[in-house]
């Protein structure tokens, strides 16, 4: 009979004591997991690269669902566990409950907050989970303030900062990361941030956070205020213990365990953030995997003993090379040995007693920091090599340099990844035994796997290993090719490639034929940049685009007419009731988009209503299409009386301009009459508020997966210039580019001023690009219900299936 094991939460904690009880005792236990979040676990030390766009979420996934059901584990996510019943074994959520024969708490740790006045006003946010990332994720072009300028609160800011945010760091310490850093590296660190953009205030006290339905500044007890539609408090944190106490074990700071991760009842056990053991708390993940370990054979009943090694910190923030390990404090018959290079911004101090390293601070070059680590660990005399000990491994015993001596110097046992607690020795057994690549090396041990910031000394022991260069992840556009987006897109054009099989002839594709990665993208990009040669190919576009309606999860279409600037007219209503009750259509929807979308129609009937609607002379609203989707307008001043133009009409003629082409990514317009901003101008693609003077276009919006308000591009008192720019705009955002990108993502990676430059201030380029976007629509612009409604045409229903389905509007 299996034994029943219940764990409370599922954090990287919990996971990785599954993963070593399913590799070692895979039919011992049936596992219940609860977990507070209404998901399952991903790695959080990767947040800060999914909250600055690196990354995302899904890429941080370490158990998805096909994996829990691989194990059997029985999950109930998004059911916290309000009360362990000790005496009958039994855990309760508000939902269910379930009995165990072993209980594991994995609760982790909550955020502290401040106590100042405002604290829990909409808009203040920890940094502690998926959400809270999500909500800095939709700063860009907002003011946000970071309270806290330790390891958290610089990954935050500096995530915010990569998004778009202007972003003010209030730290209470006279230097950041005063835990980690001395005040020389925090000032590098200090310099560094600020070069981005980053305001920083040491030594500043929040007072209060002021607002009054939302935060909307931040009071220091100096008196600065600093503007905020965000604030983020990383301060700390504190063991989430609150389960335990209310089931009587034994609390102190943390869930009190011995050395086998038991509590004080001999069926439950507890490791991660919220345990405490001898007195001692833990944050970082290496030692939360070592206590996975223990506990993972203690579960099995073999002996184990958990004992915590100090480790070091790096900061997760690109360009920003940070090493500190040990004790760093000034005190009695301590030394420094320190090395500064100014205009590199490097730095370097070994604090030495008794002719040992007793702790270490590096910024800025930091490749030797585990050599310097491994001989703090070892209690190494380092007399010998004193004079030239700063310089590293490569100078010692008269030695040339060598940038591989520093790996080269290490032991076997030199731990490389921290949070995993691989050492050198476990990575060279796995590339002897034929892991060549980092994936397979990262699969395989788990080095670089977590937080990443090991990956370069990871690839440096393959290289020394295998005596040449590292396999690395492609960086190409799939696995098809190693060639990125901006080389594809470069070549097609300089080698005059005009078909998807010309392009993977010319460019060594890898895959016969491509996939569903590579195709959509190759499709693309000659159509931008042929017009006139190329030829759409259906089947490399996604299963919506070539049925030319949007699949629902029964297998039946969304089909959506277009309503020109959201105006339609009784007759099309009439249309639209015909069809609707002719095919049986189960709801009839308006749309955010202003329009009317006609759900649950079968696969068969397609073409028959299509050709219906046209009749009445309505044509496809493309709410499937990589193009435009809609222009959304308010009323203006035809009807409004606060309106200031004919925003309806210039929607309607943006439209009719637009409507059929193909970009990038989906594209959606608003037009406002007024700045009170009824069409919610500000969060679309490209959006047009009109004012007394003319027409204010800003681009750069969305609010779907992410929110964004646009960034102003250009004013003018024309509405044919207004035009003009935005037929410019979405040309150059066509040209240039990555498939897939909106223009928010887009604009981030070339710049508002390079976009103006084109399409505002150089006016001969912009009316080349509304030339090259009225060509382009003479070829493509035309209305494919029409084309596939009559029974001689309808289409074959053949989807490639490894073309996924796409979002509908």
């Amino acid at each position: 009979m299996k034994k029943k094991l219940v764990v409370i939460g599922a954090g990287m904690a919990s996971g990785r004591l599954l993963e070593h009880l399913f590799d070692a005792a895979p039919d011992a236990w049936d596992v219940t997991l609860f977990n507070a979040e209404p998901r399952g676990n991903y790695n959080r030390l990767m947040l800060s690269p999914v909250l600055s766009g690196e990354k995302t979420y899904d890429q941080i996934v370490t158990h998805d669902a096909d994996w829990y059901a691989a194990h059997g584990v029985d999950c109930r996510f998004g059911e916290p566990v309000v009360r362990i019943d000790r005496d009958a074994r039994t855990v309760h959520s508000n939902h269910s409950s379930a009995e165990y024969d072993a209980l594991v708490i994995a609760t982790g740790s909550a955020p502290f907050i401040i106590p100042v006045p405002g604290k829990d006003l909409p808009g203040v946010v920890a940094y502690r989970d998926l959400e809270d990332t999500q909500a800095m994720m939709a700063t860009a072009g907002k003011d946000a303030v970071v309270i806290g300028g330790g390891l958290l609160g610089l990954e935050a800011a500096a995530g915010m900062a990569a998004q778009g945010a202007r972003v003010t760091v209030i730290h209470l310490m006279g230097h950041l990361m005063e835990r980690q850093l001395d005040p020389a590296a925090g000032y590098l660190l200090q310099k560094d941030l600020e070069s981005r953009g980053i305001t920083v205030h040491c030594k500043g006290a929040t007072k209060a956070i002021l607002g009054e339905d939302r935060a909307e500044a931040v009071l220091l007890e100096d008196g600065t205020v600093y503007p905020a539609d965000l604030v983020c408090m990383a301060v700390g944190i504190r063991p989430e213990t609150r389960i335990a106490v209310d089931a009587r074990l034994e609390v102190e700071r943390g869930i009190v365990v011995d050395d086998a991760l038991r509590t004080s009842d001999p069926h439950i056990f507890a490791l991660g953030e919220c345990v405490e053991h001898r007195g001692q708390l833990f944050g970082l993940v290496a030692p939360l995997y070592d206590q996975a370990k223990v506990l993972a054979r203690t579960l099995q009943d073999q002996s184990a003993e958990f004992r915590p090694v100090q480790t070091a910190t790096k900061l997760k923030v690109t360009g920003c090379d940070l090493f500190s390990a040990g004790d760093f404090a000034e005190g009695e018959g301590r030394e420094d040995i320190v090395f500064r290079d100014p205009g590199r911004g490097i730095y370097k101090r070994l604090v030495l007693q008794d002719d040992r390293i007793i702790g270490a601070v590096m910024y800025g070059d930091t490749a030797d920091g585990n050599w310097f680590y491994g001989l703090m660990k070892d209690g190494t005399d380092i007399a010998d090599m004193r004079d030239t000990l700063i310089f590293g491994p490569a100078f010692q015993g008269g030695a040339a340099p060598d940038p591989m001596a520093a790996v080269a110097a290490l032991p076997p046992e030199a731990e490389i990844c921290g949070c995993n607690g691989v050492c050198k020795g476990t990575i060279v057994q796995a590339v002897q035994n034929g892991a060549t690549a980092l994936d397979a090396v990262r699969s395989c041990t788990k080095a670089s796997g977590s937080c990443g910031t090991c990956t370069g000394l990871v690839e440096q022991v393959m290289a020394l290993t295998l005596g040449g260069a590292v396999v690395s992840a492609p960086a190409g556009m799939c696995k098809c090719t190693d060639h990125t987006h901006e080389d594809v897109r470069r070549l097609i054009r300089s080698m005059g490639l005009r078909s998807i099989p010309a392009v993977m002839q010319e460019l060594g594709w890898k895959t016969v034929g491509g996939c569903h990665s590579c195709r959509p993208a190759l499709n693309f990009y000659l159509l931008a940049e042929w017009p006139l040669e190329y030829q759409d190919d259906r089947q490399s576009r996604f299963v919506n685009e070539r049925n030319h309606a949007n699949i629902q999860k029964d297998g039946t279409y969304s089909v959506v007419p277009r309503m020109w600037g959201g105006v339609t007219t009784p007759a099309e209503l009439r249309a639209i009731a015909d069809a609707a009750e002719k095919y049986d259509v189960p709801m009839v929807k308006v749309t955010g988009g202003q329009r009317i979308d006609l759900l649950g129609v079968r696969k068969e009937d397609l073409p028959h209503m299509w050709a219906d609607l046209n009749a009445a002379g309505m044509v496809s609203g493309a709410a499937y299409s990589r193009g435009l989707r809609t222009v959304k307008t308010c009323v203006g001043k035809e009807f409004c009386r606060v309106g200031t133009q004919d925003s309806t009409g210039l929607g309607i003629r943006l439209e009719k301009l637009m409507w059929g082409s193909w970009t990038p990514h989906k594209l959606k317009l608003g037009v406002s009459g007024c700045p009170r901003n009824c069409a919610e101008a500000t969060c679309k693609d490209i959006g047009v508020v009109c004012v007394d003077s003319g027409y204010n276009i800003s681009i750069g919006g969305a609010a779907g997966m992410e929110v964004k308000e646009t960034e102003h591009l250009a004013s003018t008192p024309s509405e044919d210039e207004a035009i003009a720019i935005i037929l410019a705009v979405t040309q150059l955002y066509r040209e240039h580019a990555r498939y897939l990108d909106r223009i928010w993502k887009w604009m981030n990676k070339v710049g508002l001023d390079w976009i103006r430059a084109q399409v505002v201030d150089d006016l001969e380029n912009r009316q080349r690009l509304v030339e090259r976007f009225e060509l382009s629509q003479s070829v493509y612009r035309r209305d494919p219900w029409a084309h596939l409604s009559t029974p001689s045409e309808t289409p074959k229903w053949a989807p490639l299936a490894d073309l996924t389905l796409e979002a509908a509007e």
